[in-house]
């Protein structure tokens, strides 16, 4: 088993992001994908679930059952998907967000949190704990997202940080085809969750044309978010009827955004 050796505060925050090359034999999460200057934006990619996938998607959904009051019938990743469909139903926009926040709290063991705000949150301005989750991020959450690599981020001050996660093609966002699921149960309630229970500041900027998503710890998201009046996904079963009923830009909005 490797050791996990701690590195000096000044490496880790000024240490520069990089690509490693990793063996099947070695790497847990694998997706088999082009490079991000060739992502086919409209072509789907195939995911290659590894060793822990299964463990983290089954942990997630039941999570995610507890707090909705139903399952699907469905196995996998498909049925994650008809959940977070059900987590829309009968809530507001608010409410969806709330109960998504919830489910990613049960994930943590509460005392952990707390020391993490308090003890982390603090060092160096913040850019230490932005660093760590940054990391954390991009190592355990290929399961749900696909392909993520950690890259720099220019903060508010001027610095640039490696803070930033950068998913190549979001699966959450492609299996679930809809505007509203990536803003309500995904984007708006996870970076509540690092701000107010983690002390990390983050921004999170999904691109819906090629399904990629661009994460920056230590920078807080605007006032006013374009991401918030994006139109329905082109792939979205109700996108051609509302186009057609559409005569302005905010009836071509996603209701469920």
């Amino acid at each position: 088993m490797a050791t996990l050796v701690p590195l000096p505060l000044h490496s880790l925050l000024h240490q520069k992001p990089h690509h490693q090359t990793t063996t099947n034999n070695h790497r847990l999460f694998r997706l088999s994908a082009q490079s991000r200057e060739t992502i086919d934006p409209i072509s789907s990619v195939q995911y290659t679930p590894g060793v822990l996938d299964h463990v983290f998607l089954n942990l997630f959904r039941n999570k995610m059952v507890q707090e909705v009051g139903w399952d699907s019938e469905k196995p996998g990743y498909d049925g994650l998907i008809d959940v977070a469909n059900r987590l829309m139903l009968a809530r507001t926009n608010s409410e969806t967000k709330d109960a998504a926040v919830r489910i990613l709290r049960s994930l943590f063991p509460p005392l952990l949190l707390e020391l993490y705000k308090i003890i982390f949150a603090p060092v160096a301005q913040g850019k230490l704990a932005a660093v760590m989750v940054a990391r954390v991020t991009a190592l355990s959450c290929q399961w749900l997202m696909g392909t993520c690599t950690v890259n720099n981020v220019d903060l508010p001050d001027g610095s640039s940080l490696p803070s930033g996660v950068f998913v190549e093609r979001c699966k959450y966002l492609e299996e679930s085809k809809c505007v509203g699921i990536c803003v309500n149960t995904c984007k708006l309630p996870t970076q509540e969750f690092f701000m107010d229970h983690m002390g990390v500041p983050l921004l999170m900027e999904p691109n819906f044309s090629d399904y990629s998503c661009q994460f920056k710890f230590g920078i807080s998201p605007p006032e006013d978010d374009s991401t918030l009046k994006e139109p329905c996904l082109e792939v979205c079963p109700n996108a051609t009827r509302r186009r057609t009923a559409a005569t302005n830009t905010h009836e071509m909005k996603c209701p469920k955004a």
